[in-house]
Formats: structure tokens, C-alpha cells, sequence
């Protein structure tokens, strides 16, 4: 597959889920909290099946703490999903926010031709970080799915919109 197909599917997934995500926020920061719960909790249980190859009895303590920890925060966000939701809104505020100045870095980095783009991106990225840590928690409920649907959808045009990189030449 050419990286101008791959990217070209890429940018038709992003936008088929910001437009998902802004149509439904409540369901698809709902769906992402169950996820991230589900996670936690299998990875926890991934720590506590690994006791065994830890050194030591201080190792397989520490190994079985943290796997405990890790499925009981699992399974309260997939019990709890919409109080959970209240953290989860706080935490892609920051991402969303630290992503941001990270592309408007790498923006004042950068000499390439699609540099107004990454700073249109980390710009667009960056207000919708600060608008839900400014909000949060009163926005929490519907924010997280509408945001970042925004941020998807921005991500999509900028991976349309930008030239190509140059191919490595064989000799």
C-alpha cells in the first residue's frame, strides 16, 4: 500500500471518528472510560500472573501491588463510568493541552513546508486542552467526546492537507 493511500485512509478513519465523536459525546467519552477501565484491569491481571519471574520477595510484593491496584482502578472505572468520566475529562485537558505546546514546538522547530499546519494543529489542540482544564469538572459529562472529535477532526485535515514527504531514492 503507498503512504499516500495509508494516509489517505488515516485521515478517513480520523474523521469518520470525530464526526462520532461529536455526534454522540456522552456515548464516545463513555466507550473511551469503559476502555481505559478494561485496560487497567487486564493489565493488572497481566501483573499479577507475572509474580512469579519478579526477584525477589520485595519484587513479587511491589509486582503484586501494583497489579492489585491496577484491577481494582480497572474495575471501579467500569463499574463507575460516568464519575470516572469527571477524572477522565481532567486528564485528556491536560494531554490535549500538553499535545498542543508540543506541535507549536515542534511548529518553531521546524523548517518544513507543511509548518503552518502543525501550528494550526497544536494551536487548535492547545485552546481545546485549556477550554476543558478551565471547565472541568462542570463540562465533564460531554466535553471529553466533543473535544477531542475536534481534535481528531483537525488532525485529519492537517494529514490531508500536508505535501508529501520525499520518497528515499534507491541507487
Amino acid at each position: 500500500m503507498s503512504p499516500t493511500t495509508l494516509r489517505r485512509i488515516t485521515a478517513v478513519l480520523l474523521f469518520l471518528a470525530a464526526a462520532a465523536s461529536i455526534a454522540l459525546p456522552f456515548i464516545s467519552a463513555t466507550a473511551l472510560t469503559l476502555s481505559i477501565g478494561v485496560i487497567a484491569a487486564v493489565a493488572g491481571v497481566s501483573q499479577l500472573l507475572r509474580i512469579g519471574q519478579a526477584e525477589g520477595g520485595k519484587g513479587k510484593v511491589f509486582r503484586a501491588l501494583s497489579g492489585v491496584f491496577y484491577v481494582v482502578a480497572g474495575l471501579w472505572v467500569v463499574a463507575y463510568p460516568v464519575e470516572s468520566e469527571v477524572s477522565l475529562t481532567l486528564f485528556a485537558g491536560l494531554l490535549l493541552l500538553f499535545e498542543g505546546v508540543m506541535e507549536l514546538a515542534a511548529a518553531a522547530a521546524s523548517q518544513a513546508q507543511a509548518r503552518g499546519l502543525v501550528l494550526a494543529d497544536g494551536l487548535v489542540t492547545a485552546i481545546l486542552g485549556g477550554m476543558l482544564v478551565a471547565e472541568w469538572p462542570s463540562d465533564s459529562l460531554w466535553a471529553v467526546g466533543t473535544l477531542l472529535g475536534i481534535s481528531l477532526f483537525f488532525s485529519g485535515i492537517r494529514l490531508i492537507s500536508a505535501p508529501e514527504a520525499s520518497e528515499p531514492t534507491q541507487d
